[in-house]
């Protein structure tokens, strides 16, 4: 006879599958990559290191899959934010505000999502998402485009630019500052000029206007 997965044992896989995705998330986002060792997720999940092997085929594939979810995240928040009834300039002013902001209130994640040296799948999803970003922007600035308030230029360069431009310039303020690798977001008012330096900068890319 055949053997036939019941779906109690489904539903168990489901279970301990997401409860490894939980732990390992939380490891990246307490300390990179870097420190998320197998045997630590497995021992925080509650299962033997074997049984992550058993829902992903290496350390690199649950890692490319912590990466998608984290970065699925916070592209969600940038889309929301292009998506209001706003006007162009005031929508991307507003997700690139969220970007920004959201990746200094969680350091670790964000040098890890955005910088940190990774393997080569997880590196592969990091410029697919990049791709993403500059779709999301791109659309954006060809309805300003159409619309007349913003002028005539390559939406798909420009929209590139953006997403290159806010990643670099938060690169610094976030790479791990401290012998131990612990990161720490600039002070309030540290981190509030930044955020509207980086945005004044590449709105006024876009605009041509100095705001």
């Amino acid at each position: 006879m055949a053997y036939r997965e019941t779906e109690k044992m489904r539903s168990r896989k489901a279970q301990a599958r997401k409860r490894i995705l939980d732990c390992a998330f939380m490891r990246v986002a307490e300390g990179g990559f870097r420190n998320a060792r197998i045997s630590h997720v497995a021992r925080a999940a509650g299962v033997a290191t074997g049984t992550i092997y058993r829902h992903f085929e290496s350390k690199e594939e649950l890692f490319a899959e912590i990466f998608r979810l984290a970065t699925q995240r916070e592209m969600n928040k940038v889309a929301e934010a292009l998506a209001t009834s706003d006007d162009v300039v005031t929508r991307l002013e507003k997700a690139l505000t969220q970007f920004a902001e959201r990746a200094l209130r969680g350091p670790t994640m964000a040098w890890s999502l955005i910088a940190e040296p990774v393997d080569p799948r997880v590196e592969a999803e990091r410029l697919m998402y990049r791709e993403a970003y500059a779709e999301h922007f791109q659309k954006a600035i060809k309805q300003g485009i159409e619309e007349g308030t913003l002028p005539n230029q390559n939406a798909r360069q420009s929209s590139t630019c953006l997403v290159g431009a806010i990643a670099e310039s938060l690169v610094g303020p976030l790479s791990p500052a401290q012998s131990d690798g612990s990161q720490q977001a600039p002070e309030p008012e540290a981190q509030r000029q930044l955020v509207e330096s980086i945005v004044r900068f590449c709105i006024q890319g876009l605009t041509g206007i100095r705001r």
